[in-house]
């Protein structure tokens, strides 16, 4: 807050960036500590930015809980889909 009391208008698009890479690499911590060895920030943006791509991003808020709530078998069940269409690297 400022001296006034009021909140920061809004994040730039690159401090939007940075938050949404941190939270994704946070998530994929998460599946690491679980045992899903391979599973980088990248991956779990690809996931969770699937279903953008129709009506496109939606605002922070909404991405933020996408990742934050993003469960393991939804993760493995977009992987295994994917690379049954050959869409993503083994």
């Amino acid at each position: 807050m400022n001296e006034s009391g009021e909140g920061r208008e809004s994040l730039t698009e690159e401090e939007q960036n940075a938050v949404i890479e941190q939270l994704c690499e946070s998530k994929a911590e998460e599946f690491r500590l679980i045992g899903y060895e391979r599973v980088t920030g990248a991956d779990v943006w690809e996931c969770v930015s699937d279903k953008y791509h129709k009506k496109g991003v939606p605002p922070l808020y909404q991405v933020v809980n996408d990742i934050l709530s993003l469960k393991v078998t939804q993760f493995m069940n977009f992987i295994t889909l994917n690379m049954y269409r050959g869409d993503m690297r083994p």
